[in-house]
């Protein structure tokens, strides 16, 4: 039993013998960040009854309360619950353009205004309860369900998902799971370290400046411990080291500062050269623990500030104490890179999204959310970060989250989310950002209200079902460019992607990732994959397929009679569109057959 678990349980026997009666939910989300007001929004509307527990003053997480207004990232994948907040912030600020600030994002916002939009949206859902300031105690497991002990109260439920941000339920309730770099018997993934290492990515703790005008010496105290040779490299500055061995490119001032520019012109400093990452690994440490690096990692910051102010002349830019609503103006919480990483159903790899037709489990058929951000770690604040392994990391096309990967392999009825999900450590570079993170959380909700409706399991729930609850919510299954939500078409392309029949191209473009379907291109012979569902061989041909050979072989299966789509015009080529039209609408191999946790397939 690990230091945090047993001082749960040690609160979990205090404070069951002075509690009142129990208040019962149907589902009970703890943490309030960005997974877990997703998850609770969406369990609330498939009419669950629904509690976050958010130990902080503010619902969003990363995205608020640690101040990452930056999204990184499906700004071209806008869905669901996600989109929603998207739609709801250029509406809030006046269109998408507006949200255009920074040379980081497509989407920037103020962090006070981002929470608002999640109180909000919170507070449109009746079914939906919050608790704030109400800080993890303990959690026990009854064969009725879940008690869960917050804030000196207690609360019961069925289905337990953890959002918190760095999996701390998950290891109260006695999931297995791995902190920092797999070894490479565990994952198979060839880039990974030989053997496991205790290691984390970095954490930031942000602050925002706000520009008080020429004139105007904001210039904080000098912090304790300050030293400005720790920001010498931040940016282009006469401090500069003559050699600079990290391999990160040195911006000028202005660039830097541009970088987290949010609209109305204030700057969020999230900056991995020399400046406010911090190293410290606290994830089995005790709250108390936490709080003393914490003050360490407060202190980094504020020296970072300072050094803005002090070295390179910006005495006018001072921290927007009206952002957050903490003593010294900086962000509630730290933005964690890295968290546990459960043990689950599924376990997705950098090999599997790299190439996910050709991995040894078909992941990508049990897609709950979607991602297209190059995979991204931040080391350089680890003191011994020369003696690290150099992860190269190449290209990938964008990808899916399996589903597998949010359900824990040895524990009932708890789902787990944010960035404690089942992934190896490298590609969690990719998993760990805000809408992925905000996507797994609306797949949470749907799949803890469909255990909690259907009196199942949470890992007997059907994967098509939950995969087919999450299109009607307007959410994506896979991460493909060519159709937008709101398209006729859109479901039947993401269901038939999901059978693997068809497949996507991936690639690579700048600093994002693409997979497209190819919708209006013509279809090949050697473009379909048969074997799988119905037995019939891979034709290895660049032929085209036409109407006359494609609808008559339909018919020959199903029974159906399709002359109308053929007779007139038998050679006519088939586009990929109109075969994913065909195969959701006769052949319905999303429907017919359903495939378990890593996408395998169910007979």
């Amino acid at each position: 039993m690990n230091k945090l678990t047993a001082t749960i349980f040690a609160g979990v026997l205090a404070l069951s013998a002075c509690n009142s009666v129990p208040q019962e939910f149907d589902v009970i989300v703890v943490g309030g960040g960005a997974s877990g007001i997703c998850a609770g929004i969406q369990a609330s509307r498939l009419g669950e009854n629904t509690l976050i527990l958010e130990e902080g003053p503010w619902l969003g997480g990363m995205l608020t309360s640690a101040g990452v207004s930056a999204i990184d990232g499906n700004y071209r994948l806008r869905a669901g619950i996600f989109g929603e907040f998207c739609d709801s912030l250029a509406a809030r600020y006046g269109g998408y353009d507006a949200l255009r600030t920074g040379w980081v994002s497509n989407i920037l916002f103020e962090p006070r205004i981002g929470e608002e939009v999640l109180e909000s949206m919170a507070a449109a859902e009746p079914l939906l309860k919050v608790v704030k300031n109400s800080p993890l105690d303990g959690v026990l497991k009854s064969e009725e369900g879940w008690k869960v002990l917050s804030g000196g109260r207690s609360y019961t439920c069925r289905i337990l998902v953890d959002a918190t941000e760095l999996g701390d339920v998950a290891a109260a309730c006695g999931a297995k799971y791995h902190v920092g770099m797999d070894s490479r018997s565990y994952t198979g993934e060839e880039m990974a370290s030989e053997e496991a290492l205790p290691v984390v990515q970095d954490m930031t703790w942000v602050a925002v400046l706000k520009d008080f005008g020429p004139g105007a010496d904001k210039t904080i105290p000098e912090p304790e411990g300050y030293c400005r040779d720790n920001y010498a490299n931040c940016c282009l500055n006469p401090l500069n080291t003559t050699v600079f061995e990290k391999n990160q490119p040195l911006w000028s001032p202005e660039m830097m500062l541009s970088y987290g520019r949010l609209p109305g012109g204030r700057i969020m400093l999230n900056w991995p050269v020399e400046a406010n990452d911090f190293y410290a690994n606290v994830i089995e440490l005790t709250r108390e623990q936490r709080d003393s690096i914490y003050r360490a990692a407060r202190n980094r910051t504020l020296g970072y500030v300072y050094f803005i102010q002090t070295e390179l002349g910006y005495s006018n830019l001072g921290l927007a104490e009206d952002e957050f609503p903490s003593e010294d103006g900086l962000a509630l919480i730290p933005y964690f890179r890295e968290s546990r990483r459960i043990e689950g159903e599924s376990l997705l790899t950098l090999d599997a999204v790299a190439d996910p037709y050709s991995y040894r489990q078909p992941l990508y058929r049990s897609g709950i959310a979607v991602g297209d951000y190059p995979v991204d770690h931040h080391h350089f604040a680890n003191p011994d970060w020369e003696k690290l392994p150099k992860f190269l990391f190449a290209p990938v096309p964008s990808f899916s989250v399996s589903a597998g990967s949010i359900v824990p392999l040895d524990v009932e009825d708890l789902i787990v989310v944010e960035k404690s999900i089942s992934a190896s450590n490298l590609v969690a570079g990719a998993t760990r950002l805000q809408p992925v993170v905000m996507e797994l959380g609306q797949a949470a909700g749907v799949l803890a209200a469909l255990a909690e409706s259907s009196g199942k399991r949470v890992r007997d729930v059907s994967v098509r079902e939950l995969q087919f609850f999450l299109l009607e919510q307007g959410a994506r299954l896979q991460p493909y460019l060519d159709l937008e939500p709101d398209d006729p078409d859109f479901i039947a392309l993401q269901k038939v992607g999901c059978t693997g029949i068809l497949r996507a191209d991936g690639r690579s473009v700048d600093w994002s990732d693409e997979m497209w379907m190819r919708v209006n291109d013509p279809l090949k012979w050697n473009e379909v994959f048969l074997k799988d569902y119905y037995g019939i061989d891979y034709v290895d041909s660049p032929d085209y397929i036409t109407a006359g050979i494609m609808y008559p072989a339909i018919e020959q299966y199903t029974g159906e009679n399709l002359a109308n789509y053929y007779a007139s015009d038998p050679n006519r080529v088939v586009t990929r569109l109109e075969a994913i039209r065909a195969i959701d609408a006769w052949l319905a191999p999303f429907e017919t057959i359903d495939i378990d946790w890593t996408g395998c397939l169910k007979r």
